[in-house]
């Protein structure tokens, strides 16, 4: 987060209103392009199916399919993503910059595995037609890709291919679902299935392009970055809970609610529910922006001011004042961040009132209870999730860990129990899970920092240890082989680069004579 925080403090120093629109685009994009593609693209189906006169169990079967695939790869990638992005920070800080490229190849192809296995296996007794189980099955593994590539963009300044990469992404799935559905006669269902499936693809190369050409080449085991499941095991847990407390409430909807539907086979789903979810969803982008854009730039070089004195032999006098800044200017930022939040949800609240019940989604009172009741829970959830990152600066792995298993605790039992039994109050399970998530965040913070220097200094072990376990071990056991493989390799290309070299030079001899 730090690398594009540095970026955007240059995007941010141009002057004039068209430098802050370019820089707050940026953000959004590099931080929810993925995840913006993803919605944007699922509505973009809804409408384009309506248009084309798909009958409606088609249409539902579709937004179905996607929105299980989206879930579903986003669950994978949960229990790995805190994990690599902790593993490459401190890469990175340490400067071995060839580890990091195999990391990347290491960590997809695991998740690919096992995601890849779990996933066919419920395709294979989903009972759903052969063509749409391959289309799923692919845009799940594309989505596993590109969710990984995005953690390693993170650390990358090249901000204009990002962007460009998602417009082209977008622009290719519409105009190819357009033509598949217009053009070539192709049924609804498997167009705009392959055509969103099409769209990911081109991002997922376009980014493996962008992280190829800037990460070095790399050297050692795939899968060195395990061995952080072993050193700070609650960052996958963190991971997992914030997904499934995002979530969780969807699959419950659609299992237990009275507004669950059967839509084919083992696809479910509860449209009643899911479509205010999507619109509500959108609500927390500029929170999530704001985050990155004012937290980064204004937060970060105070916090590596305060910390860099414990390093460099700084007074007390300077500790207490660096700290004090510090402290006033995270305080400051989360104050604004809450606000911004608040003011969102308002403006969505209201212009979602007036526009969604005059779109063609038939949006009813129902509808829009859920919808208004859903923007407060992802306010709440938004808040905690800023608030609970920022202890991860601080190396609170424990409150972050507490936050987000109370996050996801609450949010899916409250939405068991009124799904059950109180089916007049849908979506208020969301909010009791997200307010408590905003609370518990919260307090763990400023209890925390209360004791800061406490927490820094005398909380930390007396001799240096590092953690082994089943993950080091694995790591270990690889290590070897792969060495011996890449200096194969390195080999290899030695010799075939002396080959092309002498025959190179029999032709400069042959010319002479």
């Amino acid at each position: 987060m730090a690398g594009i925080g540095f970026e955007l403090k240059k995007l941010f120093s141009r002057k004039g209103m068209i430098a802050v629109v370019r820089a707050y685009s940026y953000a959004a994009v590099v931080c929810a392009g993925p995840m913006l593609l993803g919605f944007f693209l699922l509505l973009a189906s809804m409408f384009m199916a309506d248009f084309a006169g798909t009958a409606r169990h088609d249409r539902e079967l579709l937004v179905t399919i996607l929105t299980h695939t989206l879930l579903a790869s986003l669950a994978v990638t949960s229990l790995f993503s805190m994990i690599t992005t902790r593993f490459c920070a401190d890469m990175i800080y340490e400067k071995k910059y060839s580890l990091l490229f195999p990391s990347f190849f290491g960590s997809i192809w695991m998740m690919l595995i096992i995601g890849g296995a779990g996933y066919g296996i419920f395709l294979h007794f989903s009972g759903v037609k052969l063509l749409y189980r391959v289309l799923s099955w692919v845009f799940f593994m594309v989505l596993i890709v590109v969710w990984t590539e995005i953690n390693y963009l993170t650390m990358l300044k090249d901000f204009k291919s990002i962007v460009l990469a998602f417009s082209v992404a977008v622009a290719a799935a519409l105009i190819l679902g357009a033509a598949f559905i217009w053009v070539f006669r192709i049924e609804a269902v498997a167009a705009l299935l392959s055509s969103v499936t099409i769209g990911y693809m081109i991002m997922m190369l376009w980014y493996f392009g962008i992280i190829y050409k800037s990460f070095p080449e790399g050297f050692g085991s795939s899968v060195r970055f395990l061995e952080w499941f072993d050193r700070i095991p609650q960052l996958g847990f963190v991971g997992f809970f914030v997904t499934l407390g995002l979530f969780g409430h969807l699959l419950i909807m659609w299992w237990f609610s009275s507004l669950s539907v059967q839509v084919e086979g083992l696809f479910y789903g509860a449209p009643t529910y899911d479509v205010p979810a999507i619109f509500a969803f959108f609500s927390i982008l500029i929170s999530t922006v704001n985050f990155t854009v004012s937290v980064e730039t204004r937060f970060y070089p105070k916090y590596r001011e305060y910390f860099s004195l414990f390093n460099d032999g700084g007074s007390i006098e300077n500790i207490d004042e660096a700290e004090q800044n510090m402290l006033h200017v995270l305080s400051e930022e989360l104050g604004y961040l809450a606000l911004k939040q608040v003011f969102s949800t308002l403006v969505f609240i209201i212009l979602g009132t007036i526009i969604l019940p005059n779109l063609a989604l038939g949006f009813n009172s129902e509808m829009l209870r859920i919808y208004r009741t859903l923007c407060v829970g992802y306010a709440f959830y938004a808040i905690g999730n800023c608030v609970m990152l920022i202890s991860q600066y601080f190396s609170d792995l424990k409150g972050a860990l507490i936050d987000t298993a109370v996050f996801a605790l609450a949010s899916n039992a409250a939405t068991l129990l009124l799904a059950l039994f109180c089916d007049s109050f849908y979506g208020v399970g969301f909010v009791v899970g997200g307010m408590l998530f905003c609370v518990v965040s919260c307090f763990n913070l400023f209890g925390y920092l209360k004791k800061l220097k406490y927490n820094v200094l005398s909380r930390q072990p007396m001799f240096s240890s590092v953690r082994r376990g089943p993950f080091t071990a694995l790591a270990d056991s690889l290590e070897p082989r792969a060495l011996r493989i890449q200096e194969m390799r390195r080999k290899a290309d030695e010799k075939s680069e002396m080959k092309r070299q002498n025959k190179g030079g029999g032709f400069a001899d042959d010319e002479k004579k």
